[in-house]
């Protein structure tokens, strides 16, 4: 790859991917701490259900924003966003099941969670780091030079 065809895609998805879970679990905090609630209210859930969610929809932001980063459309991050939010919601279902709780206890978590800031954050901060992503593999920048090292100029 030539330095001027942009940052390879599995490298920006990569970054994507980690800017994305940071930034997802820095806004369920400080959510948690401005609306004074917790991400899964429902305490027969245990730390199983918001660990599996986190995991698969880190997962599946990474897959869906790989795609949109070598399609290179911005459009992409609109269906990177609903497919980490649906992982989320489907993470929390699948491990509260899988930790022992109670089917109708999980699916009803999942809703309170679909209906609340923590999914705005969520769909928030995964259409940025989508997009940031996108923009990181469309980008044609290439290291920085000293001046007596670029081939365009006289000298």
């Amino acid at each position: 790859m030539s330095p001027s065809e942009g940052v390879a895609p599995p490298i920006a998805a990569f970054f994507a991917t980690i800017g994305f879970s940071a930034l997802a679990i820095c806004g369920f905090g400080f959510t948690s701490l401005l609306t004074g609630t917790d991400v899964l209210a429902e305490p027969a859930l245990g730390q199983g259900a918001g660990i599996a969610a986190m995991l698969l929809s880190a997962v599946v932001f990474a897959v869906t924003v790989y795609g949109a980063i070598r399609r290179a459309r911005y459009l992409g991050a609109v269906w990177v966003m609903v497919a980490t939010v649906a992982a989320y919601l489907l993470g929390v279902v699948l491990g509260g099941v899988l930790t022992g709780a109670d089917p109708a206890l999980a699916v009803g978590s999942a809703g309170d969670v679909a209906l609340s800031w923590y999914a705005f954050v969520l769909a928030v901060t995964a259409a940025a780091a989508a997009w940031a992503g996108i923009a990181l593999g469309r980008t044609r920048a290439s290291r920085p030079e000293w001046p007596w090292e670029r081939e365009d100029e006289d000298g």
